[in-house]
């Protein structure tokens, strides 16, 4: 691939030395042969002149090739440099944050693999700006929305609480759902945290070897409180094993895939965890039944901000797949998504050995 766009360039290259060289002899050979037809029809009677000796002649001829040379490379070298222009403007509306600047040029330039190269690497770049824009202006709105609901049901009951003319029952009840929605703001706040420290991260620290199994079941126990009134549970395919990386970033990945398992699971339904063991890999896998996610958004769940469900009917922000997909890169490892026949899987592969 590289050796075949190294010949795409190498050719246009060339291609823009010649049309260059072009030029340049066009320029020279009008210029030559007006000053030719202006001595040889006498309007400068320079030949039959005593007064210029044959040196003076040859500059007056030079002087006059190059003013008529400058005057046709003027109007010729728009041509070559306007390709130029043309990026240089479309980069301008990009920097000035018009993400909607597109790249074209007509044939026969726009043909040339090396220039259909260049127009298909600035539009795909303008492309994800546009798209990184919406998803920023969407996670504002979806985020502001996401922490304002908890906070208003805390308010909301704190009051009621306050009024004091409550049943013991009542009480309970209220004081539960402030606890709940307290976790849930904690958790999206850390969520969220956890995303910016990890994103300027490129090297994996604080590495020890730990039980991987038990990090998992341990895991499913912290989300008891989820599942547990739910009806849902867990069917467990594994037997223990040892991983080395960092525990507490990896635990992350789990609360997350396992979270959003039975978030999206039907009451009474089931999720379940495999771990296959390879020579020097494990694939942890977690299912769950539930909607499938349209194959046209399974390539940006995993991006910042980016949330499956656009109706935002189910909790979330749209930071725990981001999450869990840089955890997994800074271990050297990838995160896939499968759907078929109403099970939906997340399977994350990790070296044994950091």
């Amino acid at each position: 691939m590289k050796k075949e766009q190294r010949k795409h360039r190498l050719a246009l290259t060339l291609l823009t030395a010649g049309v260059i060289f072009v030029f340049l002899s066009a320029s020279v050979i009008i210029s030559s042969v007006v000053g030719y037809v202006i001595v040889r029809t006498g309007t400068f009677r320079i030949l039959d002149d005593s007064a210029l000796s044959p040196y003076g002649t040859i500059i007056y001829m030079a002087v006059i090739s190059l003013i008529f040379g400058a005057i046709v490379s003027a109007f010729a070298g728009v041509i070559p440099v306007r390709p130029i222009n043309k990026i240089v403007n479309q980069m301008n509306r990009l920097a000035a944050g018009d993400f909607k600047a597109r790249l074209s040029f007509d044939a026969p330039l726009g043909n040339h693999p090396t220039v259909a190269e260049v127009t298909e690497s600035f539009n795909k770049m303008a492309e994800e700006l546009e798209n990184t824009e919406m998803l920023r202006g969407d996670f504002i709105n979806n985020f502001s929305h996401e922490f304002k609901t908890p906070i208003v049901s805390i308010a909301g009951f704190a009051k009621l609480l306050k009024r004091g003319d409550l049943t013991e029952e009542q009480r309970k009840e209220y004081i539960d759902i402030i606890e709940e929605e307290s976790v849930r703001l904690a958790e999206m706040a850390t969520n969220v945290l956890n995303l910016t420290k990890y994103e300027n991260q490129t090297i994996l620290t604080d590495i020890t070897n730990f039980n991987l199994s038990e990090q998992l079941r341990s895991s499913i126990l912290a989300l008891e409180g989820r599942w547990a009134k739910r009806g849902i549970e867990f069917d467990l395919n594994f037997d223990e094993c040892m991983i080395s990386g960092n525990k507490d970033m990896l635990k992350h990945v789990w609360i997350n895939l396992i979270d959003n398992a039975v978030k999206f699971s039907p009451d009474g339904g089931s999720v379940a965890v495999d771990i296959a063991d390879h020579a020097d890999c494990y694939r942890v896998t977690v299912s769950n039944h539930g909607p499938e996610i349209p194959p046209e958004q399974r390539g940006r769940i995993f991006n910042k901000f980016y949330q499956a469900d656009e109706s935002h009917g189910s909790e979330g922000n749209g930071t725990g797949l981001a999450l869990v997909k840089k955890i997994t890169e800074l271990h050297k490892g990838e995160v896939t998504v499968d759907c078929r026949d109403g099970i939906t899987s997340f399977t994350v592969k990790l070296p044994k050995k950091q």
